[in-house]
């Protein structure tokens, strides 16, 4: 997918640079350091469970004992 972004002249001389060291196209650059971003910032898994019964009146393992206590021996 095609986009556009505006980029200073400084990071464009130097991405400019490191293109030509490392022999690939400005586009795959940017992919690279997309991909380096985003597996760095992105969330994972825990940060979505984190904190989930902050809200609730119930402490979570008292809730699960609750619960299991209703299943047959």
């Amino acid at each position: 997918m095609r986009t556009i972004i505006d980029l200073p002249e400084y990071n464009l001389s130097e991405l400019a640079k490191l293109c030509a060291k490392e022999g690939i196209s400005r586009a795959e650059a940017i992919r690279r350091a997309v991909d380096a971003y985003l597996s760095k910032h992105r969330p994972s898994d825990e940060d979505d469970a984190f904190g989930m019964w902050r809200d609730r009146d119930i402490d979570g393992l008292e809730y699960q004992n609750r619960l299991r206590s209703e299943w047959p021996e």
